[in-house]
């Protein structure tokens, strides 16, 4: 999906588009994070887990670009998180620490937590 730049006039199919898949993932993403609870990520790649994730970062995306930042997809993966229960939000966040440490989040951001200290 393209992004609407800053400045730009969000309008025509690309929007519209991009406006339903966010409202369709709003109303879906619970759900599937319910479902994740439990379901472990190692043994098969597009588990249960995988798609809970994967629906909460095209929802982050999707509701960024309508939205016109970063700041608002971050929200509507809080408002969706805030709507599950705890213990399906915890599940699904460990799922996602996990990735970015196996991708090497760590590392990637290590200089500036050496700068950040001294």
């Amino acid at each position: 999906m393209r992004r609407s730049r800053r400045g730009e006039r969000r309008e025509g199919a690309a929007f519209v588009v991009a406006a339903e898949d966010a409202a369709r993932l709003a109303g879906e993403v619970g759900p599937l994070v319910e479902r994740a609870l439990g379901v472990h990520w190692y043994e098969t790649i597009g588990n249960d887990a995988d798609r809970a994730v994967a629906a909460l970062c095209l929802l982050r995306r999707y509701r960024a670009g309508v939205r016109g930042g970063p700041a608002h997809g971050d929200a509507a993966v809080r408002e969706a998180l805030a709507g599950v229960s705890p213990e399906a939000a915890l599940w699904v966040a460990s799922r996602a620490i996990s990735y970015l440490d196996e991708h090497g989040f760590p590392e990637a951001v290590e200089p500036y937590l050496e700068l950040a200290e001294e």
